[in-house]
C-alpha cells in the first residue's frame, strides 16, 4: 500500500491565504512553521472580536479535518492566544494563519468534526 500524496504545508498555506484575501476575508501568517510537513492552527475572528481557533486532525477514516481546539463556543482573544501559545510550545513547527470573518466560519475548505 503506498502513501497518501499530501502538499507541501507551506504551498497549502499560501495558497489558502491568497485565496481568502482574495475573497475579501482579511487573512496573515501568525507564524511559520515546517515549510513540509508542520502542522495549522488558523485563528479565525469575528468583528466582535470572537475567537476560535481550529486545529488541524485526522477524521476517522484518515482524512483531513479540523477541530475547534479552543472549545466548542467562541472564546475571547486572550483565551484564544493561551491556546495557541501552548500548542507552539508543544511543537515548535506549527505554522499560525489568522483570518477574519463574519460567522467565525473557515474560507477555506474544512471538514470540522
Amino acid at each position: 500500500m503506498s502513501a497518501e500524496p499530501r502538499l507541501r504545508t507551506g504551498l497549502w498555506v499560501s495558497a489558502v491565504l491568497r485565496q481568502a484575501n482574495s475573497a475579501g476575508c482579511p487573512a496573515f501568517r501568525r507564524r511559520r512553521g515546517d515549510e513540509d510537513a508542520g502542522g495549522v492552527l488558523a485563528i479565525l475572528t469575528s468583528r466582535d472580536r470572537k475567537t476560535v481557533v481550529l486545529a488541524q486532525t485526522r477524521a476517522p477514516d484518515g482524512s483531513p479535518a479540523w477541530i475547534r481546539g479552543s472549545g466548542a463556543d467562541p472564546v475571547d482573544e486572550a483565551t484564544a492566544e493561551a491556546y495557541v501559545d501552548r500548542q507552539v510550545g508543544r511543537d515548535p513547527d506549527l505554522w499560525v494563519l489568522e483570518f477574519e470573518t463574519e460567522d467565525l466560519t473557515p474560507p477555506f475548505e474544512a471538514v470540522l468534526l
